[in-house]
């Protein structure tokens, strides 16, 4: 399992989630405490938003904490919103092609989890995407195969809505192929305007999500685990939850791969 943060409120500097936190990113690359390995040394990505539409991005194959040029990077992009990314490997090889955080035009996507018997399902993901998505792939994952999926879908029009379309495709083609399904998905996306966030899994067993007010009054922090100790600051996201984060603050809503999206609870700071 891999962790993650993501950020959308005020500019401040990456390092304020990746570097300096007690429990930062780069922490939880070696030292995660609220996941199954405690190592997450599969490579890692920054992709961050400014004065373009488009964002930028980082990433290499060396685990977090053994990358000079992460840490200064992150002393010096101060941005509005981000996500950075940090992967234990479980579907795709050791490459820079499959670290996260994955990017297509205005979108980054980024992700915590994993598709079972993805390998038998693939072909019929890759089928299901256009030409130009289908050869915009560069990578091997079954996360960078959801996020183009999602685009397919309809992401630019609907982004939730497409999400759980692109869930539910997985699980109806592993119910299809298997018998089975096992789809477990945390993950955060953005348009470079709003940032989004899912927790799901059809065992109900999801990877874990915190969020946590900051940078402002409508800004908010998405991370994989607390940054710190301060636990009455951190709120876990419940399972078939998908957050967004926009100007008016963070609202709380169900996703439902084979149900109706509603809006649950709506939160500023």
């Amino acid at each position: 399992m891999c962790r993650w943060a993501a950020y959308r409120g005020e500019p401040l500097y990456l390092e304020e989630l990746v570097s300096s936190p007690a429990h930062s990113l780069i922490e939880q690359s070696h030292c995660a405490t609220r996941a199954k390995t405690a190592t997450n040394g599969d490579g890692f990505g920054i992709a961050w938003y400014g004065d373009r539409p488009d964002p930028g991005r980082y990433r290499d194959i060396l685990p977090a904490w053994s990358d000079c040029n992460l840490k200064s990077l992150a002393r010096q992009i101060r941005s509005p919103l981000f996500l950075a990314h940090v992967r234990a490997a479980t579907h795709g090889g050791t490459r820079r092609d499959n670290c996260h955080p994955f990017v297509h035009g205005h979108w980054s996507f980024m992700h915590n989890g994993q598709i079972s018997g993805f390998d038998h399902i693939r072909r019929a993901m890759e089928s299901m995407l256009s030409d130009e998505l289908f050869h915009a792939r560069t990578g091997t994952t079954d996360s960078e195969l959801l996020f183009l999926l999602a685009l397919e879908l309809g992401l630019d029009t609907d982004p939730l809505g497409a999400m759980e379309k692109a869930v539910a495709a997985a699980e109806s083609l592993s119910l299809e192929t298997s018998g089975e399904a096992l789809v477990r998905f945390t993950a955060a996306f953005s348009n470079g305007r709003e940032l989004y966030a899912v927790r799901y899994a059809t065992d109900h067993r999801p990877p874990t999500l915190y969020a946590a007010p900051m940078g402002g009054k409508t800004g908010y922090c998405l991370v994989s685990e607390p940054l710190n100790d301060d636990v009455d600051t951190w709120i876990e996201i419940a399972d078939g939850s998908a957050v967004k984060v926009c100007a008016e603050g963070a609202q709380v809503a169900v996703f439902a791969p084979r149900g109706e999206r509603v809006e649950t609870v709506r939160k500023s700071a």
